[in-house]
């Protein structure tokens, strides 16, 4: 009876181990897969979540795992400071990870997920001489001088945030400064964000001390080329 007490456990200890192991493989493959696709100068941190893995690994289906990109630009030039995401409902059958795990079709069901378009994009976006500061609510602040005619007309304001196809719509409201005709719409601009990592649609935009964080979601999203 002892010796086959002492065999549980340490098949438990065995499969527990082989559990962490098999994690890190997926983790590592997810990461080189989502780094190859954008290009990251970085792999990306992956998270794979649930107990028991192996369980899930034998399924082919992960109920969730967390992905975390650094620094990242989209192909319409939009800087992203981070990348946060979650896949639900991966698909990555344990057979094809077994014999070519770098053709294996590894997707997500759906994603959800944030990232913030820096700063740095907000800025070289704006018009010249205007500069944009979060508020951490769901305002920004624009403030510098706007050229008018070749003059400098120092103007502050609020700035409304719009989510418009495409991209993200930033419109001041109660210019203040000196009065000029047609202000709100001289200080206007559009961030063009048309391809964001993932595949990710925006549904609701903030902001942050780091510029906007736009939450959005995805499905059937392949995580290769």
């Amino acid at each position: 009876m002892r010796k086959f007490v002492v065999f549980l456990i340490v098949l438990g200890v065995l499969l527990a181990v082989l559990d962490r192991v098999a994690v890190s493989g997926v983790e590592r493959e997810v990461a080189k897969q989502v780094a190859a696709q954008y290009d990251l100068p970085t792999p990306p941190t992956v998270d794979v979540r649930g107990i028991p893995f192996l369980t899930q690994a034998v399924a082919g289906r992960y109920e969730e795992i967390g992905v975390k990109m650094g620094e990242v630009t989209t192909p319409d030039g939009a800087k992203l400071s981070s990348v946060d995401a979650v896949l639900h409902g991966v698909r990555a059958p344990l057979t094809d990870l077994l014999m070519d795990a770098a053709t294996a079709d590894i997707r997500a069901e759906r994603v959800t997920g944030t990232v913030v378009i820096s700063k740095e994009t907000l800025d070289a976006r704006a018009p010249q001489g205007l500069s944009i500061k979060g508020n951490g609510d769901d305002t920004l602040n624009v403030a510098g001088n706007l050229n008018v005619s070749g003059v400098a007309v120092p103007v502050t304001a609020k700035v409304k945030i719009d989510v418009i196809p495409g991209g993200v719509r930033l419109t001041p409201e109660n210019v203040n400064g000196i009065q000029v005709p047609d202000a709100a719409k001289l200080m206007s601009f559009t961030v063009p964000v048309k391809d964001l990592p993932l595949n990710l649609k925006i549904e609701k935009v903030r902001t942050t001390s780091e510029g906007l964080a736009v939450e959005g979601t995805a499905t059937d999203v392949p995580l290769r080329a």
